[in-house]
């Protein structure tokens, strides 16, 4: 806490500092002034919760000071010493609400006893009015979110039931079933995203706030969270006046808060809560994001053909399989002129595309038997940091949607054939004793010969007789080690049903006959 002495002798503030027991009261900052001109200054700049004044001075005396001090609202207490036992200080004092009055010479028991009380008087005080604030913001909050539930509960309503229209009367002084409504639409996505770090509940609080601060000025009419939507904030106006005017203002005040330019849809007058919701709906479908209009409203709505995503599937599909990206963007580059000359780049048409390319994935997923899980990169920022959109940065990322999506299958589809290969490999050592052909092996793994051919070889730089023969080989050295085993013993159990062609084999590959070999090692 703060203290500040003011008073034109230097012995008093030198005095009051040496008999009041600040450490005693949580007082660890004490302020000196000669005058009232002086407190104001050393007031406004450090906000002392004690204030001891005298009432004679130069300049500004104690009166002044403490109507000054009255006619700020500061929460301090003050606490006037003086030498002078007269009523018309006294009266001022009483009157501009100080807390105490002291007379010199000070007695250091009066002193302290008083500093006591103005301390506790000030921290009670504090806790009440943070208790206040507390509960009046609970209140606020409690209470927006009473009118979310009520507005997003009627926007999907044909009917308002006189019970609702009664409430809302009771709040807003009107009578919404009486009166043609609009209603205005802001998406806040991405203020939640870049600007409140995803914290949903702070930036409708903080939307609301704004939008509300100038719809009630002239009771035009209510903003609130559409709770049946991710991030929508709904303008409801029953008084049609300076609309426009007042949507400027709430996109500008938006802005400065922000540094985000939100597009305000603005649908028609309606009857109905329901149908005016639907209008303005409709418009921030179907406006053109390339226009970046601060407001739009069913007039700026062209109507242009849908591009389908879907239209392009087989070459999409044919450009994946092949592993092609250059084939991928000649197909983009299409579709790109295409959507940029001759179709809307509105939220519907993105959406579409974006629901669109999640079928197409997902059929391309099941067709080569992956997790459709499988986590593949989703591009979704193409907007500026200043919330418009941005047609390069979409077309950025649709393309590496696309990219990384033939990017994972063929690295997928390289594994999948590596494990066959692998699972051929693994077959041959477990088999080698059984008569293994190349069609045996096409017929249980589901290959073509002419693939098995290309793709064993590529791996183990082997033809499968070769690497068959290699393995019945180093199986037969084994077994050649024992000299209780007759050659054609051997011959048979390494999968050669012929001893003579087994040996011819043997010396081809190990350069000596069985029976040579077999004596160099067992005369070691």
């Amino acid at each position: 806490m703060k203290a500040l002495i003011v008073d034109d002798e230097k012995h008093v503030r030198e005095g009051l500092l040496l008999l009041a027991e600040w450490e005693k009261y949580g007082i660890d900052t004490i302020l000196e002034a000669e005058d009232g001109e002086e407190a104001i200054k050393l007031i406004n700049a450090h906000q002392p919760e004690i204030i001891f004044t005298d009432m004679r001075m130069p300049k500004r005396d104690g009166i002044n000071l403490l109507k000054w001090i009255h006619s700020s609202n500061l929460n301090s207490k003050t606490i006037v010493v003086s030498g002078y036992d007269d009523f018309e200080y006294m009266r001022n004092a009483i009157f501009y609400k100080s807390f105490d009055y002291i007379l010199k010479p000070i007695d250091p028991e009066i002193l302290n006893e008083t500093l006591k009380k103005a301390v506790m008087e000030w921290q009670e005080q504090t806790f009440f009015r943070k208790s206040q604030l507390e509960e009046n913001k609970v209140i606020n909050e409690v209470k927006q979110l009473y009118w979310d539930r009520l507005f997003s509960s009627l926007l999907h309503k044909s009917q308002i039931s006189q019970v609702d229209i009664e409430k809302i009367e009771k709040q807003f002084s009107v009578n919404i079933h009486q009166k043609p409504l609009i209603t205005a639409l802001i998406q806040v996505k991405s203020m939640i995203d870049n600007v409140f770090q995803g914290d949903t509940d702070l930036c409708f609080f903080s939307l609301n706030n704004i939008c509300n601060e100038f719809l009630s000025r002239d009771n035009s009419g209510v903003c609130f969270r559409n709770l049946n939507k991710e991030s929508e904030l709904v303008i409801v106006f029953w008084n049609h006046r300076n609309i426009s005017f007042l949507l400027k203002q709430i996109h500008s005040s938006i802005y400065q808060f922000t540094k985000i330019h939100c597009t305000i849809a603005l649908g028609e007058p309606a009857r109905q809560l329901k149908v005016a919701y639907e209008s303005s709906l409709q418009v921030i479908k179907k406006h053109n994001l390339v226009e970046k209009k601060k407001i739009v409203t069913p007039k700026d709505i062209i109507s242009r053909p849908s591009m389908y995503l879907l239209d392009y599937s087989q070459e999409f599909i044919w450009a994946i399989k092949s592993g092609s990206s250059e084939q991928m963007d000649s197909i983009l580059h299409r579709i790109f002129r295409s959507l940029e000359a001759t179709h809307s780049i509105t939220p519907e048409q993105i959406h579409d595309w974006e629901n669109q390319f999640e079928y197409l994935r997902q059929t391309v997923l099941k067709e080569y038997e992956m997790d459709e899980c499988i986590q593949l990169y989703r591009g979704l920022d193409y907007w500026n940091t200043d919330g418009t959109f941005s047609f390069k940065k979409f077309k950025e990322e649709k393309r590496k949607e696309f990219q990384d999506l033939i990017k994972t299958l063929m690295a997928m589809k390289y594994q999948k054939e590596k494990n066959s290969i692998h699972l051929i490999e693994a077959y041959l050592r477990q088999n080698y004793q059984e008569d293994i052909n190349l069609q045996k092996i096409a017929d249980r793994f589901f290959l073509s010969k002419e693939y098995i051919s290309r793709k064993f070889k590529q791996e183990y730089n082997k033809t499968i007789t070769d690497y068959l023969t290699k393995i019945r080989i180093e199986k037969a050295k084994e077994l050649l080690e024992n000299p209780h085993l007759k050659i054609y013993e051997i011959a048979y159990n390494v999968g050669y049903q012929n001893e003579k062609y087994f040996s011819k084999v043997f010396k081809k590959f190990v350069g000596v006959t069985p029976n040579e070999y077999r004596n160099s090692v067992t005369s070691k």
